[in-house]
């Protein structure tokens, strides 16, 4: 069952949502809120799997509601905007519905929250240990571990380095590296993590992999040394 609550400061919009939702049995509506205020002390003592949320919305607008939880839902975006697009998309939304919405449509957005929720699991249980699922704008890339080159941190995002091209994903270096095999990933710099696989040559202070240099923190020396002669060693 996918518990979902909907946020809209108008009742007609709450109104679709909840017909639609209706319609589909595995998807359990557990409150409607056209006060966001109310909708956010929820989300924090109620956890649920989706949120259908509006962008443009007096006094807290969908994006900074979402800014005051420490843990985030699935959200679809439910708007009548097109232009707020733009200002979603680092909010990694499963879907993004115009406004007046269609229930195809709707059942559409709940199949790409599923497919997110069975991929999360899978990735928990082990499933997927060899692959990542990146995040990339509205796409999730298939992503294999032992391929990624390296990553670098840009700001909110990371780049995610393979020799098939780049990734851009909203994450942290600390949380990507929850998901790398310790053995084979190791942070060299503040702002980069590299496969050791793929370490072509170190010089200057500079790891070589493909056509790129990194840079080699000081205060990371001495790890990544310990790491190449345990290498060497074995």
């Amino acid at each position: 069952m996918i518990t979902c609550i909907a946020v809209d400061d108008e009742p007609r919009a709450l109104d679709v949502i909840e017909m639609h939702s209706a319609k589909i049995s595995d998807l359990k509506m557990l409150g409607l809120f056209s006060d966001p205020f109310k909708a956010r002390d929820f989300l924090k003592n109620n956890p649920v799997d989706v949120v259908f949320l509006d962008i443009n919305m007096p006094g807290l607008s969908g994006l900074k509601l979402l800014d005051q939880l420490s843990v985030r839902p699935h959200v679809v975006f439910a708007t009548a905007y097109s232009e707020y697009a733009v200002d979603s998309y680092e909010y990694e939304a499963a879907d993004y519905l115009l406004k007046p919405i269609e229930f195809d449509r709707f059942a559409k957005a709940i199949q790409k929250v599923k497919k997110l929720m069975m991929l999360n699991e899978e990735e928990k249980s082990g499933i997927l240990s060899k692959y990542l699922f990146l995040k990339d704008g509205f796409k999730q890339v298939k992503t294999c571990i032992s391929e990624i080159l390296y990553i670098q941190s840009n700001g909110n995002y990371l780049h995610v380095y393979t020799p098939s091209g780049r990734v851009n994903t909203r994450m942290t270096l600390n949380q990507i590296i929850d998901h790398l095999p310790s053995a084979s990933f190791i942070r060299v710099h503040n702002s980069y993590v590299v496969n050791i696989e793929q370490i072509e040559r170190i010089e200057n202070n500079q790891i070589i992999i493909s056509d790129s240099s990194i840079a080699i923190g000081p205060s990371y020396k001495e790890a990544l040394q310990i790491i190449i002669g345990n290498n060497n060693q074995a």
